[in-house]
This record gives C-alpha cells, sequence and structure tokens, in this order.
C-alpha cells in the first residue's frame, strides 16, 4: 500500500486545482417577475429577496443584474387583464413584450429569455385552450403558442422557453419562429416538467394557480423516469435547442439520466419551492449559508449545463466576494 503522505490533498490550493465541478456565473439564469403597475418594486411574501417589479422599475434591477455579472434573464409576466384565450400573451404591447424592448433600451450586455406559457394570462389559469368541456385542446393552443413565441421574438427576445407542456409545440414554434425569419431565436424547452408540489410560492408570484382542477393531464406524473427520455427525445427531435428539466433536486436523477443519454444542453430548474424552504432553512439558522452553494452545485454535478435560479443573484455576489 502506498504510504506516502495525504496531507496536500487537504491544501486548498490542492482542492481548487483538482476540483471536478466548478460553479461559474455562466452558468446562472435569473427569473424576473415584471407586473402591470407603475413604482412597483414588491417583494413577493412567499419568495423572500425576490420582487415582483413594474417596467418602470426594472432600470435599477437590470444594472444591478449586469454589475454582478450575470448574463441571462428569463422573464415572467403578470398581466392585468386575463381571458379564456389569454390574449395578453400575444399582444405587442403586453406586459413581456414591453418589458423586453425596455431590458434592450438599458443594456445590450443581457441575454433575454422569455418563458412561453398560457397560465399567467388565461382567466382558467390552465397552460392552453379549453374546449367546451373544460379539457386543455391541444391543437388550439398550438396556434396560440405559437403567435406569444413570434410576438416574443419580435420584441427583441434572443431566446424563447416553452413551458407549456403541449404536444408538438416544439416543432409548432420552431416552425412559426423561421416562418416570421426568427430562425435565429433558439428554443430552450421546458422538456420534462412534473407535476410537482414545489411550484406553490411560484404561482402565487405569478398568479397562475388553476381555478379548477389541476396540470397532471399534461405535466408528467413524478413517479416517472423513463417518461421523461421520451419527452426530451420528442422536443429534440421537434427542434430543441436547450432541455429543461424541472425542479431540479427531488429530480437530479432524471438530469443524470438525460446527461448520459443526450448530447445536448442541459438546463435545470431550481424551482420556487425548492428556494422557498432553503432560504427559510438558512435566514432560521436551521442550515449555514453555506448550503446554498453546496445545493446549487449538486445541480450542476448532476450533469446540468445551465441552471435557473432565485439564488443567482446570492451566488454572484458570493463568488464575488461581496457577501
Amino acid at each position: 500500500m502506498d504510504k506516502r503522505p495525504r496531507r496536500l490533498r487537504y491544501n486548498p490550493l490542492v482542492r481548487e486545482l483538482v476540483k471536478e465541478t466548478v460553479l461559474e456565473l455562466s452558468d446562472l439564469i435569473y427569473p424576473l417577475f415584471i407586473i402591470e403597475g407603475n413604482h412597483i418594486k414588491k417583494e413577493i411574501s412567499s419568495l423572500k429577496g425576490v420582487y415582483h417589479f413594474s417596467i418602470d422599475c426594472l432600470e435599477e434591477e437590470i444594472r444591478e443584474i449586469v454589475a454582478l455579472g450575470i448574463k441571462y434573464v428569463i422573464l415572467f409576466g403578470v398581466p392585468e387583464h386575463k381571458d379564456n384565450k389569454g390574449s395578453e400573451a400575444y399582444n405587442d404591447e403586453g406586459i413581456i413584450q414591453r418589458a423586453i424592448r425596455t431590458i434592450k433600451s438599458i443594456t445590450q450586455e443581457l441575454y433575454v429569455i422569455t418563458d412561453v406559457c398560457m397560465c399567467e394570462y388565461t382567466s382558467h389559469g390552465h397552460c392552453g385552450i379549453l374546449d367546451q368541456k373544460g379539457y386543455v385542446d391541444n391543437e388550439k393552443s398550438l396556434y396560440y403558442l405559437g403567435q406569444v413565441a413570434v410576438s416574443h421574438a419580435k420584441a427583441g427576445a434572443d431566446m424563447i422557453a416553452p413551458s407549456d407542456m403541449m404536444d408538438g409545440r416544439v416543432g409548432y414554434m420552431r416552425k412559426e419562429l423561421d416562418e416570421w425569419g426568427y430562425t435565429h431565436v433558439p428554443i430552450m424547452s421546458y422538456s420534462a416538467k412534473y407535476a410537482s408540489s414545489f411550484y406553490g410560492p411560484f404561482r402565487e408570484a405569478a398568479g397562475s394557480t388553476p381555478a379548477f382542477g389541476d396540470r397532471k393531464t399534461y405535466q408528467m406524473d413524478y413517479a416517472n423516469s423513463d417518461e421523461a427520455l421520451r419527452e426530451v427525445s420528442l422536443d429534440i427531435e421537434e427542434g430543441a435547442d436547450i432541455v429543461i428539466v424541472k425542479p431540479a433536486l427531488a429530480y437530479l436523477d432524471i438530469i443524470r439520466r438525460v446527461k448520459d443519454h443526450f448530447n445536448i444542453p442541459i438546463a435545470a430548474y431550481n424551482v420556487s419551492g425548492e428556494y422557498a424552504m432553503l432560504k427559510l432553512a438558512v435566514e432560521n439558522n436551521l442550515l449555514d449559508e453555506q448550503a446554498i452553494m453546496e445545493t446549487i452545485l449538486s445541480i450542476k454535478r448532476a450533469g446540468a449545463d445551465i441552471i435557473i435560479t432565485y439564488f443567482a443573484k446570492d451566488i454572484a455576489k458570493k463568488l464575488k466576494g461581496l457577501s
């Protein structure tokens, strides 16, 4: 047996030299919630440290994000008006469309991704258009989702991220974007999106809780793993450039399986419930703040190339030695 001393292993410089997984700012996407109104910067009660912003209050936040070195944001809109077709979602003067233009007027340094779904915009809170019996009409939903994608691209979105989970939506949006001349706009698809209990705080933040029923008919059963591979494979075939696994922490095994099976960039969404429970644990001194870094690093170690997380600003400050 080799009897050489192992002390060098514990030297901090050596640890950095041989570290297998490194978390970088370029790995992170920061979610922003944009709300109608004026002079609004209001903390979301279930997501401490995360805010609703009206468009006129975005500039300070955007400049802070850029100064911290965060390069990517994903936008979620909270409209004032909702109807059964989610018409504000594809309105060229809608909340997200105006927010994109505002951000681009403030800086060209930020890459703007937009969530494409109907749930925030429909009066019933479901992710697609309902038929007369109250079921989601997949084909009709594709038409409207295509309009949303094009309207976001027209406003200047750098990437779209469909989160609706309708069958065939990636291929439909790719076709629509290409026909309108937006061949350069990539699609980051929520491919393995589970019907999870960890979305609660987000639904409060986005005002997207279903008025009735649930989303289990079009989101995935959390008991299933092979199904995730089938869903990812279908989205890749339809033209997805990046695939998302959502949530992240309870689905690290899914991230790993997708990584092992497909040669495509993988994003993981560290969702609102995951954020809230860890934030509360740290603030109540049940866990050390280092638990945040440990947790987010575990998502990358599992195989995620990209992490969508409300912790992005906290991590940026940590990496820059500001906290």
